[in-house]
């Protein structure tokens, strides 16, 4: 059978379709990088755990640098971008702003990784592997990363403003805010035990310790005030969000809350006679199950809208747009 010039263009024209389909609805998967970068994992690795060896709290910044990646536009890297003349960049946002941590590290990794393999491992796969690598430095659970992420071109502050969870926010607003990304309750409750590791602000829970509620326990908030007063001067100071083992990964979050000395509002209303004590309290007394469904949970937060195929682009740098 003979074909005629302008069959042939079409036989072209088709695969070169099929194939831009096939690339733009593109999945993650783990083993993204086994070819055009077979050192990418191991150089994040290696990289991450140097950055935890030097300061503990990094693990706790790099796992919350993820979460609040995700819920603004998706898992693509957009709250890593400074502000430029078409960006107004989201590390300005309420939640972000002199709170969220982790940037320089991003930005070390990145910089060893395109050493080795330049243009081809995206920020945001980056900032996943990482979040995966800093859970593990600190003797929490791993978990398989998807990967095939590619970055963003834009970001935004207004939904970083209003899509990132908010310390006094009350459980259902929580729970609606989580279902919003395709998470369950049970997932936020996971994600929450984060919060088994880092520090807040006294800003984020001056009122909570000072207003002597019945939702928190009075020896715990006594201790609390000898660092974080209602003062301007003190608003900046550093408490462990869980003061028993504050540097390990564990499940001592979840029993905190049931003594009443969760540090957040946001963290003491997930027991507080609502639809997730029962969540809370299988965690608190079942730390391998804990450790099972936060694995899982970050494996689905991970896959809230990456950018995919021939859109968006791999960033040379991190916090710029590539031009």
């Amino acid at each position: 059978m003979a074909f005629t010039s302008s069959t042939c263009t079409c036989l072209i024209f088709a695969i070169l379709l099929f194939l831009s389909n096939m690339q733009s609805e593109a999945h993650l998967y783990s083993k993204f990088y086994d070819y055009t970068c077979p050192k990418a994992l191991s150089t994040i690795r290696a990289a991450t755990r140097r950055a935890i060896s030097r300061e503990r709290r990094m693990a706790a910044s790099l796992i919350r640098l993820h979460f609040h990646d995700c819920f603004v536009q998706g898992c693509d890297a957009s709250i890593l971008l400074d502000d430029a003349p078409s960006i107004s960049s989201e590390k300005k946002a309420r939640n972000n702003n002199n709170s969220t941590r982790g940037y320089e590290v991003i930005d070390d990794v990145k910089a060893q990784v395109e050493s080795i393999c330049p243009g081809i491992v995206s920020c945001a796969d980056i900032v996943a592997v990482a979040a995966r690598d800093a859970s593990v430095a600190v003797g929490g659970p791993t978990w398989t990363v998807k990967l095939g992420r590619r970055d963003s071109t834009t970001a935004n502050v207004n939904i970083a403003e209003s899509n990132l969870p908010k310390f006094t926010d009350p459980l259902e607003d929580l729970i609606k805010l989580f279902h919003d990304k395709g998470l369950s309750k049970r997932d936020m409750v996971a994600l929450s035990g984060s919060h088994t590791i880092g520090q807040a602000r006294c800003v984020t829970f001056s009122q909570r310790i000072h207003n002597n509620t019945s939702d928190i326990d009075a020896d715990f908030a006594r201790t609390r005030k000898r660092k974080c007063s209602l003062d301007e001067d003190s608003s900046q100071n550093l408490a462990p969000l869980d003061l028993v083992t504050p540097n390990a990964f564990d499940n001592n979050y979840f029993k905190n809350l049931i003594k009443k000395k969760g540090l957040l509002e946001s963290d003491q209303i997930l027991f507080s006679g609502g639809s997730t004590d029962s969540i809370v309290w299988e965690y608190s007394k079942k730390p391998s199950t804990f450790k099972a469904d936060f694995a899982a949970a970050m494996v689905r937060m991970g896959e809230i809208d990456p950018i995919t195929g021939f859109k968006g682009q791999i960033r040379k740098r991190c916090n710029v747009v590539n031009y």
